[in-house]
């Protein structure tokens, strides 16, 4: 083999707040064998999701937490490097969950077989993978977007939010975005073709968020929370949808916030106003519909209708880096490392 090691990056603390560099490990271990019923798999590209941030915490939620000294989770797009399981061959192509190594083993569980030559592997994770299918499911099954409505989504330049807003303008909407910063809002209005983004960052944004909704607000995919939710709050309409994605606002938060306590004033107006406010989990909700997504995103990406950006990181040594800058919003696009050639 090309390399006598797996390079791994294990969790080597908790973070208290925002993740620093200390908190990794990068180690080197032997490369594993498998078994019977096994496949041994190298990674080429890993998936750096938000979700990763509350898999460090040792807090119940939907997923076990991380373990200190083990290896970090993620989604992969690797190749098989040896094969004891039916279905798998060597040099096939794979999305795989095997995390921040350059090796590992799979009994095949969750593993979909991509064949020898996909197109562009790497879109497995982004755009055809795990944020595609969120944006598709979240924005379609809960958010029912119709024909004329507004549709308001945050953090719209990233592989969730600009999907969302795509799919909703395929389906006649006025698509308002929120991302940070004029180069991200001039993408969403310029090459996604979304009705107008507001920069969260301006001093006003409250108000030009006002005046682009200026018939309110009927689905608002939440991706972010915090002051970005404060300001949306007052413009949803009567029987508004507001389906739960994300709060990378939050993810790195170690108490409330400051100020007022509002749940009253969100209750109230989840009553008075009827609206549905839903949190889902992609693939624990709607994993028997993946090849209903997989029909329509395959059909829009080939004819031209669905954008997709992808923010390429080359260099394993580089995760920890890229990741507390995605905790930032520091990247643009889907953010993938190239952890080796294939």
């Amino acid at each position: 083999m090309s390399q006598a090691q797996n390079r791994r990056f294990v969790l080597a603390s908790r973070p208290q707040g925002a993740p620093t560099p200390e908190n990794f490990r990068l180690e080197t271990a032997e490369i594993p064998q498998p078994g019977a019923g096994e496949v041994l798999l190298k990674t080429i590209y890993l998936s750096l999701d938000p979700y990763m941030r509350g898999r460090m915490n040792d807090a119940k939620s939907y997923a076990d937490p991380v373990a200190i000294d083990e290896v970090m989770v993620g989604g992969t797009v690797a190749k098989v490097v040896e094969s004891n399981l039916e279905g798998f061959a060597a040099g096939d192509w794979v999305l795989s969950f095997t995390g921040w190594q350059d090796y590992g083993i799979s009994d095949g569980e969750g593993l979909l077989n991509l064949g020898q030559s996909p197109t562009m592997p790497s879109y497995a994770l982004g755009i055809m993978g795990m944020p595609g299918f969120t944006a598709y499911m979240g924005l379609l099954d809960i958010g029912e977007p119709k024909s004329g409505e507004t549709v308001v989504v945050a953090a719209a330049t990233g592989p969730v939010g600009a999907t969302v807003g795509q799919i909703a303008k395929l389906k006649g909407c006025k698509v308002i975005g929120i991302a940070g910063g004029d180069e991200k809002c001039s993408y969403a209005k310029e090459v996604l073709g979304f009705d107008a983004c507001i920069d969260h960052k301006a001093d006003d944004f409250a108000a030009q968020l006002n005046a682009a909704c200026d018939n309110g607000i009927d689905v608002y995919f939440e991706n972010v929370g915090g002051k970005v939710f404060d300001a949306v709050m007052p413009l949803l309409n009567t029987s508004a949808r507001v389906p739960v994605c994300g709060l990378i606002s939050q993810y790195n938060a170690t108490s409330l916030p400051e100020g007022p306590d509002r749940m009253s004033m969100l209750m109230g107006m989840l009553l008075v106003k009827r609206i549905k406010m839903q949190g889902f989990i992609i693939f624990d909700d709607y994993a028997d519909r993946y090849p209903e997504f997989a029909q329509d995103m395959t059909t829009w990406l080939t004819e031209g209708k669905i954008k997709y950006k992808e923010h390429l990181v080359e260099g394993f040594e580089n995760t920890p880096e890229a990741f507390i800058g995605l905790l930032e919003g520091k990247n643009f696009g889907k953010l993938v490392i190239k952890v080796n050639d294939d």
